[in-house]
């Protein structure tokens, strides 16, 4: 079976709930707080929930955080690819969650920003694996290089999923345009897809991402309660959402698609697979915290509740 191999940073979550932020200078309480891993764990953790095998390509440290971080993946059946821990400690994000779900973050990297060809050597891709570039680790100066060179010279057959992120803003980046020839599946929010291309609606951007990657690129654009699009060829399909009352939007696009690419390696249609991921950020943010993706029986029966929608 394929599995995915996730190239991004797994941190750690101080995941804390407030009714709004405060003023610059100003102060609040926290309804809640608590240490979660997060990142990249994400999307790892919600392919692993829906059948996929995962493999964290990535470093992890020395220290409180780091142990918090390797747990939080042998709990999943996260394999990690890099066996020995670096020696600074994983980074740590602030996420901070207010009662309108919004949420905000303020992240240190740690060791997670930090990666060499021999570290990216030591799991082989193999034909039908999908490897998941995050775009926030275009930024690290500590393994950005590496990286672009290892997936450049990944052979066909493998698949290269990229997230940009909402730092990724521009396709002009030396390291972007290098990378933009190489990309078979695009997956986003709106906001980011729009500020990429510098467009001002999901259509434009679909276009405009269309002339930016290869013709075969698969993308998807997710539209929040809306649900998502996907466009192959120019040819563009809405993917109708599911209705919740939302607690916390934390997580909700890591756990989209991390069961959109399980739902591809699974052989199903990129319509099936986004309609399923659609199932999977609904659920997410019914729940509070980061790694909030469902198992894939949950997955089945909110879709179950529901009438198949057309475009299959």
């Amino acid at each position: 079976m394929p599995k995915m191999l996730h190239t991004g940073q797994v941190m750690i979550d101080l995941v804390m709930a407030v009714n709004k932020l405060p003023e610059s200078g100003g102060d609040v309480l926290a309804q809640s707080a608590s240490f979660e891993a997060g990142g990249g764990f994400n999307v790892m953790a919600a392919a692993r929930r829906n059948g996929l095998p995962v493999v964290y390509l990535g470093r992890h440290g020395n220290g409180r955080f780091g142990d918090l971080a390797r747990e939080a993946m042998h709990a999943e059946g996260i394999q990690i690819g890099i066996a020995h821990s670096a020696e600074q400690d994983t980074g740590l994000c602030v996420a901070v969650t207010e009662a309108s779900a919004e949420r905000s973050f303020i992240s240190y990297i740690g060791a997670e920003g930090e990666l060499t060809a021999e570290d990216l050597a030591r799991v082989p891709a193999e034909a039908g694996d999908y490897v998941y570039v995050s775009g926030y680790s275009l930024l690290h100066a500590g393994k950005a290089q590496a990286l672009v060179d290892w997936v450049l010279a990944l052979p066909t057959g493998i698949n290269v999923v990229f997230d940009p992120g909402p730092l990724v803003d521009s396709p002009q980046a030396p390291l972007m345009q290098a990378l933009l020839g190489r990309i078979d599946v695009w997956t986003s929010n709106s906001v980011e897809a729009l500020r990429f291309t510098g467009t001002s609606d999901i259509s434009g951007a679909l276009h405009r991402l269309m002339d930016l990657l290869p013709e075969q690129v698969l993308l998807v654009v997710r539209d929040g309660p809306n649900g998502c699009w996907i466009s192959r060829q120019r040819t563009h399909t809405h993917v109708p959402g599911f209705k919740v009352v939302a607690v916390d939007s934390n997580g909700a696009g890591d756990a989209h698609a991390g069961v959109f690419v399980a739902g591809l390696a699974s052989g199903l249609t990129a319509f099936d697979a986004a309609l399923r991921a659609n199932a999977a950020a609904a659920l997410a943010v019914t729940r509070w915290g980061p790694a909030t993706s469902p198992l894939a029986v949950e997955v089945d029966a909110l879709i179950g509740q529901h009438t198949p929608p057309e475009g299959r």
